[in-house]
């Protein structure tokens, strides 16, 4: 079995919880590193919106389109 697949069995595995759990996790290390970085926060709202719609898009596609 290759690693993908055997990652990807155990994402399967994950339940809602655990996901969005593994999220939050994710927004507190974003957080951490914003507070260790403050000239990120002085870039423009704008590319945040524009990278968050970039990275939304295949996500998007993969649940419309099954």
């Amino acid at each position: 079995m290759s690693l993908l697949k055997g990652m990807n069995e155990r994402v399967r595995n994950l339940k809602i919880w655990d996901i969005k759990l593994a999220q939050g996790a994710a927004m507190c290390v974003m957080l951490i590193i914003a507070k260790l970085i403050p000239q990120i926060m002085e870039i423009s709202i704008w590319w945040f919106v524009v990278l968050a719609i970039l990275l939304g898009i295949k996500p998007m596609c993969s649940f419309l389109h099954k």
